[in-house]
């Protein structure tokens, strides 16, 4: 049967596909593909979890005292014939075998299976039996984190992680409760063709990213992994925000066909990504990458892209386990970007861990703590790092040494007070001359500055005095101007790039910039939005940094352009109450004309 689910749409586009769920879990689940000559080992890993969690069955029921009620051994007796039964084990290979899934993961696939089978039963007594199989797939799932019952489970950081489709010919559709950004990092080069959660909103971790990779996104579609079962045919339409589950052949058809035209939308942009990106008055504007690892530079280049204009090298430091890089790690990484872009610039970005990013070397307990505490408002990005003055030099120290290698830059995320740029550039000094100590290369490199929190958008004059260049973060600028916390479901209605306030504070910051005649680019989500493009040409901005799949969007856009034009317009925008229409009303004329 076709049902419909309704969800906030945050990525254009259609996507038709298999559902592919991953579950919600009381133990955190690694998901990730291993390749062939794995699957046999993650078929032996599952079947020695069984064999241990069947021993400790066994122990339990051999250690119960004699006078211990007749039920517990029959629940253990019930445990143990689940855990040997075919519907749980084969299947549960056969997402291995099928999908390529981990064991953790096909574990939770096959789980998600059954329980929904027992909520369907008529018998109340067996419908309580999904409660068992449920404590069973956990002691399972934890014996495989290697963590034992009782003890805090910790996520497991992925030994192999291969972005190959697995999905043999169907294109796969992610359907989650929500994806956590670490997961992100593992699915945004896989098989999946478009997203679907249950929770978020269009500035969610999970939209930006959908948005950013150009994948037709549904989000905050509430029911969505309780309504769709594995392998169910979904279409995506990422314009409306609708999910069709199982769509009959006619409407199946009707999308097939509106996928062709978007496919051939795009295949045509791509033709733009070897054109230099000029005005039509001449002004050269730069299009930059933002990438989070070393492997995505040769998409970065691929795209056109000049240079990355963000690395955040946060993604180095998340889904490890609790480990953090050291500097050879780090350098290695910096260095193999550093070389991929073939003398291109790369700007790499000092760690920033924050609200929505978390590093999972923390507890539960301090999870709760920074939650309670408004983590957006706490210790996060040069903050944490200020405060953790080893971690930060061996970074610095590593980004300099990847110097040696190509023209590099680092850019400081946050800053807020003056004390925190005499900091930074005094941690930057000790690192140059510890590796001067060991003899150690390093070429010249910039230091910059994020504009993300208003007082930094006011005070960037004299941020100016002791930088070389800034970059607005758009993201973080709008949440803190508006005191929006973003990833809220309940005030995220309220996150408005076009508030006027907003607008000015980067008008003034590329004013500012560009009087000084130092650098000044957008790495934030506005400078991948084509909607905004010719508002921050007008501004004077001159260097866009961006996704890679959203270049030749904005390359066309500024190929359109006549700044003269769009400069006689900007302040109407500014002081128009409404500055979303306004730009659209004024902007569209300039380019037709």
């Amino acid at each position: 049967m076709s049902i419909q689910v309704f969800g906030t749409p945050v990525s254009r586009g259609v996507a038709i596909g298999r559902a592919v769920l991953v579950a919600s879990s009381r133990v955190d689940v690694a998901h990730y593909f291993v390749p062939s000559e794995r699957v046999d080992q993650e078929i032996e890993r599952l079947r020695q979890a069984r064999d241990a969690v069947s021993a400790e069955l066994a122990t339990l029921k051999r250690d119960l005292s004699p006078d211990a009620p007749a039920e517990l051994s029959a629940l253990l007796d019930v445990h143990q014939m689940l855990l040997h039964d075919e519907t749980m084990s084969a299947a549960t290979k056969q997402w291995i075998v099928e999908r390529h899934y981990n064991a953790e993961w096909a574990l939770s696939a096959q789980l998600e299976v059954l329980a929904r089978q027992f909520d369907e039963m008529d018998d109340e007594y067996l419908r309580e039996r999904k409660a068992d199989v449920e404590q069973l797939a956990e002691r399972l799932l934890r014996y495989l984190a290697r963590v034992k019952p009782g003890q805090t489970a910790a996520p497991v950081a992925p030994e192999i992680v291969h972005t190959r489709d697995f999905g043999g010919e169907e294109p796969l559709v992610l359907v989650a409760n929500d994806v956590a950004p670490a997961d992100m990092i593992q699915f945004k080069r896989s098989v999946f063709t478009g997203f679907v959660t249950d929770v978020g909103g269009r500035t969610s971790h999970t939209a930006i990213v959908a948005r950013s990779l150009d994948i037709p996104a549904v989000v905050g579609a509430r029911e969505a992994s309780r309504l769709i079962r594995q392998d169910d045919w979904l279409v995506i339409d990422g314009d409306a925000g609708v999910v069709i589950v199982n769509p009959s052949p006619i409407v199946l058809e009707e999308y097939r066909f509106r996928q062709r035209q978007s496919e051939l939308e795009r295949a045509r942009l791509n033709r733009l990504r070897h054109t230099p990106a000029v005005t039509l008055d001449g002004q050269a504007v730069e299009l930059l990458a933002n990438i989070e690892l070393p492997g995505d530079a040769a998409g970065a280049l691929e795209s056109g892209a000049v240079g990355v204009g963000l690395f955040r090298s946060e993604f180095l430091f998340m889904n490890r386990g609790g480990d953090l890089p050291g500097e050879e790690e780090q350098f290695a990484a910096y260095r193999d970007a550093v070389v991929a872009m073939q003398g291109l610039p790369v700007t790499i970005r000092t760690v920033d861990i924050g609200a929505d990013k978390p590093l999972d070397r923390m507890s539960l307990q301090e999870l709760r703590h920074e939650h309670a505490l408004n983590p957006a408002l706490g210790l996060r990005a040069i903050r944490w790092s200020l405060a953790e003055p080893d971690m930060f030099r061996q970074q610095l120290r590593a980004i300099l040494r990847a110097s040696a290698f190509g023209k590099v830059r680092i850019l400081v995320p946050m800053v807020a007070h003056l004390g925190e740029i005499r900091m930074t550039l005094d941690a930057l000094t000790r690192a140059r001359q510890q590796l001067d100590d060991a003899g150690c290369a390093y070429g010249e490199v910039e230091i910059g500055a994020m504009i993300e929190v208003p007082a930094a958008a006011l005070m960037v004059g004299r941020f100016l005095d002791h930088f070389d260049f800034v970059s607005i973060g758009t993201n973080d600028l709008i949440q803190y101007t508006l005191a929006i916390d973003r990833t809220d479901d309940a005030v995220s209605h309220l996150f408005d790039p076009w508030h006027p306030a907003v607008l000015r504070l980067i008008d003034e910051t590329i004013s500012q910039a560009n009087a000084r005649g130092k650098d000044v680019s957008v790495c934030g989500e506005m400078a991948g939005d084509a909607a905004f493009t010719d508002l921050l040409l007008a501004m004077g901005l001159r260097s866009f940094s961006m996704h890679p799949a959203r270049i030749a969007s904005i390359k066309q856009r500024v190929l359109r352009a006549d700044t003269r034009r769009l400069l006689a317009n900007v302040d109407a925008v500014l002081r128009a109450e409404d500055p979303a229409l306004e730009a659209a009303r004024l902007f569209s004329a300039a380019i037709v004309h």
